[in-house]
């Protein structure tokens, strides 16, 4: 019986935004966009794959166990999906809605982000 390599779905720390530089020039310079419960800012890398920075503020989440759920669902969400997201430095802010919203909900917007990253950052194919 052959053997079948699949790749893990991890998230490394490669594929993490660490540094404040890294956040500031997502700000500047990249491309805005979002729905109820997250905002999402994006900028092209020279990486081989796209990394992911949080930002859950202390106004939209006031207790640290709210504002820990929230980032563990994007950090899951971004898991599930990194293999189908371009090269790109991700940033995700959440809202004041994504307090208290059932998982689900916070999955399937975060699924639907994720589309648009794709949709209007990946690098045209007619090159």
């Amino acid at each position: 019986m052959p053997r079948v390599h699949r790749e893990r779905l991890t998230f490394p720390a490669p594929r993490r935004l660490r540094h404040k530089s890294e956040f500031d020039a997502a700000r500047t310079r990249g491309r805005r966009f979002g729905n109820g419960f997250f905002a999402v800012t994006v900028i092209s890398n020279d990486k081989t794959g796209p990394r992911l920075g949080l930002a859950v503020a202390l106004r939209v989440a006031r207790t640290a166990v709210e504002r820990n759920r929230i980032r563990r669902i994007i950090r899951e969400s971004f898991r599930l999906h990194q293999r189908d997201l371009p090269a790109v430095d991700i940033v995700v802010s959440a809202r004041t809605a994504a307090y208290g919203a059932p998982g689900a909900q916070l999955h399937g917007s975060l699924a639907g982000l994720w589309r648009q990253v794709n949709e209007r950052c990946a690098p045209s194919r007619s090159a």
